[in-house]
């Protein structure tokens, strides 16, 4: 990261006595990437059972449990604090199903946090010349029984202006709706790839109707 970054993110980011003990404790301890994916892996994916949630970093930690966009939201948080800059990608599918991911920037590559039912759609270690090859590594494993990618777009939580997407106890619906309305990049694809990746995507599920596919040549830079 250069100077001009890290000099914004320092301006920005809450100090020390906006957080719990516990909640400060956690930050130091995940001082890098690697640690906060592998933290946001071990915790229970939130399924919703109660209806829509949308936590922010302190309200996920209360209930140790989180889905995609709580995730990234609770990464941006963490790693702010490190130097990191707020950025979420939005992953848009045909079946308005969309992920989104924290993306950061590391010598000189961009990579991903995430969580997912999915472990495909998980982080990914930074090696991607852009964020568009970011998006694309993740067009083969959103291919399941209705997914299928089309377009991406990258913004700051800072775009937000004041809204509280840290320590918030409400329903965050801004950050949701911020999503949805900033402009989309298209990434365009084969009917006949996609095709091909649905035809053993269902042959999978019909094998192993319990398991998530793991067969992707680019396994190799996941982020577990």
């Amino acid at each position: 990261m250069n100077s001009p970054i890290r000099d914004v993110v320092n301006s920005k980011r809450p100090g020390r006595d906006a957080f719990t003990a516990a909640e400060w404790k956690l930050i130091q301890r995940l001082d890098a990437p690697a640690k906060v994916q592998k933290y946001f892996s071990s915790l229970p994916y939130n399924r919703e059972p109660n209806g829509p949630t949308l936590r922010s970093f302190r309200e996920l930690i209360k209930f140790r449990e989180a889905h995609c966009l709580e995730t990234a939201v609770a990464a941006a948080v963490i790693l702010e604090q490190h130097g990191y800059p707020p950025l979420l990608l939005d992953l848009e599918s045909h079946d308005l199903l969309d992920h989104v991911l924290f993306v950061f920037k590391l010598n000189g590559g961009w990579g991903s946090i995430g969580r997912s039912r999915d472990i495909g759609l998980h982080g990914r270690k930074p090696v991607y010349r852009s964020l568009r090859d970011l998006a694309w590594s993740y067009f083969d494993p959103f291919v399941d029984f209705s997914g299928r990618l089309k377009a991406y777009a990258v913004t700051s939580l800072y775009d937000l202006g004041d809204y509280d997407w840290r320590f918030s106890p409400r329903r965050m619906i801004k950050v949701e709706d911020h999503l949805r309305g900033i402009p989309h990049r298209p990434l365009r694809s084969s009917d006949q790839r996609y095709e091909r990746l649905l035809a053993r995507y269902h042959r999978f599920k019909k094998r192993y109707p319990d398991r998530s596919p793991a067969y992707y040549d680019s396994r190799v830079n996941w982020m577990l």
